[in-house]
């Protein structure tokens, strides 16, 4: 049993969002080492510590209406999430110098 930055328990196929870097995904597995609770995610294929992901609730996983009236599922909120995060990086790349 692992528990989420909110105190919400997390299971496997359960959808989460890693808090730093809003890397979404589905949990693959979860395991306890060391007293610290695990949960491997789908996208990235890495293990992450639960107390540092939020379980997402149906409505940040599927918007059933948008102003283009289609449906957004879990696939879209991914890319749109990779995008997010490579612009995030890219951004923080280069800074000015002198």
């Amino acid at each position: 049993m692992a528990f989420d930055a909110r105190d919400k328990e997390i299971s496997v196929d359960d959808f989460v969002r890693y808090a730093d870097t809003g890397t979404m995904g589905k949990v693959l597995e979860i395991k306890t080492e060391d007293e610290i609770d695990w949960v491997l995610i789908d996208k990235t294929n890495l293990w992450y510590k639960a107390k540092l992901v939020e379980l997402l609730d149906e409505k940040d996983i599927k918007i059933k209406f948008t102003p283009s009236g289609r449906e957004v599922d879990i696939e879209e909120l991914k890319e749109k999430a990779d995008k997010l995060e490579n612009m995030q990086m890219d951004s923080s790349v280069a800074e000015g110098g002198g």
